[in-house]
């Protein structure tokens, strides 16, 4: 059987392979399962739901809302928030649980569910199982009177809250830096500027007109080309994209040059060093990060932990060792001080601190690290597991990682969500790693 849930929450095509009555009993599910024990005499257990703005978002907030009241749960709809807004509501509002209707820089037809439980943190691998099984087992019927669920359709502080508790991260006066912003039509479309603006930054903002169509539609984090053309017709300072969601920040220099997140982790890890804030002289990462990350860790004397790919490893390893800084290539950054997951407007508030404090250009501050050439290949198979357990396939490993040796990498790896094999292969030049990822990918495929 097909698992439900992915890498991040279950997504899907809206109405199609993730329909209303699913969310619905999703929501029953989760809610039983993650509000077990809560209750007592005198409270109910509480939901928090946000949802970006896609059209789809609305009907899967009504039935996963339904469905969580079916099961005795309050249910209070914060509205259009990004990610990391629902994840601190969850927490400053005292909720028991948190859910985001989003499927992030998927484009609008996607959509997806991710849920929080108390204190805003993404659920591991077990309780995700547990809501699948429960989901199996559930009853028609429910609580009947008073026992049912309240659900609140407006709160009208809830934006607020988000912002000012951006605005007490600890963030340097902005003056003087001009910055575009990209929020690809989505949740943090009202939010970023502000918060920017309000920080003392120039804004200027580009794809901030959500419709419930038009989210991440040739724009965001996913199509840095608009961003780039933007801040040099603007001559800012740097610009800022975010993706549907705003869980994820990548930003470009006032060159144009992309700095992507393993360039904004390098940063922000030299600087909490250097404040004496990056706990135990550690950043995590995973195992997609480009090998200059390591190498540029190394010559600063930091550590650093991989996990496996996806955000939510990245989170576990953090709150399991104590850990200040994390995050993925991909943009999303984790500093746990101020969040419990991803956050890209306080990524962008971070990064431009850094300028205003070191009177740096990020151009400047993003040549900490070099940027070694990647070259990913996604390979079509029919059974992931053959190659895995394949000695063809190993061996060319082997020997392509003795022949790039201290300045290359390989990393061979099943997608979680397609009949695809990964092949990246990194190199001190792009023509060897080009060469070697092909090679790797023809044994893949002839498998």
């Amino acid at each position: 059987m097909t698992r439900l849930f992915g890498t991040d929450g279950v997504r899907g095509l809206a109405n199609q392979t993730l329909t209303a009555p699913l969310a619905m009993r999703l929501g029953a599910a989760a809610a039983q399962v993650l509000t077990e024990g809560r209750a007592s005499d005198d409270r109910r257990p509480t939901a928090i739901i946000g949802r970006d703005p896609r059209v789809s978002g609305e009907m899967l907030a009504a039935a996963m809302a339904a469905g969580m009241a079916s099961r005795g749960v309050d249910v209070l709809r914060v509205g259009v928030v990004p990610t990391p807004g629902v994840a601190f509501l969850t927490d400053d509002y005292g909720a028991d649980m948190g859910v985001m209707i989003s499927a992030s820089h998927n484009p609008m037809p996607d959509n997806g569910i991710k849920f929080f439980s108390a204190g805003g943190h993404k659920l591991p691998d077990s309780v995700e199982d547990e809501i699948e099984r429960t989901m199996g087992q559930l009853k028609p019927e429910g609580p009947t009177g008073t026992g049912v669920g309240r659900v609140i359709e407006e709160a009208p502080d809830a934006q607020d809250r988000y912002v000012n508790h951006l605005a007490n991260a600890n963030i340097m006066d902005l003056s003087g830096i001009k910055v575009v912003v990209d929020t690809a039509n989505g949740a943090a479309s009202r939010i970023a500027p502000k918060v920017y603006a309000a920080a003392g930054a120039e804004v200027i903002a580009i794809y901030d007109q959500p419709n419930a169509y038009n989210i991440n539609d040739g724009c965001g984090s996913t199509h840095m080309d608009k961003i780039q053309e933007a801040v040099r017709k603007h001559e800012a300072h740097l610009g800022l994209a975010h993706d549907g969601d705003a869980d994820r920040c990548l930003a470009v220099d006032a060159e144009g040059n992309v700095v992507d997140g393993d360039q904004i982790m390098a940063i922000l890890a030299v600087a909490m060093r250097d404040a004496g804030t990056l706990r135990l002289n550690t950043l995590v990462a995973t195992v997609m990060s480009n090998l200059g990350l390591k190498l540029a860790m190394q010559r600063e004397g930091i550590e650093m932990v991989e996990t496996q790919v996806g955000d939510r490893y990245v989170l576990e390893e953090l709150n399991a060792s104590g850990y200040a800084l994390g995050g993925e290539q991909s943009g999303h950054i984790v500093v746990p001080k101020y969040g419990t997951t991803g956050d890209g407007t306080l990524t962008g508030l971070k990064l431009m601190s850094q300028m205003a404090l070191t009177g740096k250009s990020l151009q400047e501050l993003a040549s900490v690290m070099s940027v070694l050439p990647q070259v990913l290949i996604n390979v079509p198979v029919s059974d992931k597991s053959a190659i895995l357990a394949s000695d063809k396939v190993r061996e060319a490993k082997e020997q392509a990682e003795r022949d790039l040796g201290d300045t290359g990498r390989v990393l061979l790896r099943p997608s979680g969500t397609e009949e695809l094999f990964r092949v990246m292969v990194e190199a001190a030049a792009e023509e060897d790693a080009r060469k070697v990822a092909g090679q790797i990918a023809a044994i893949v495929a002839a498998v």
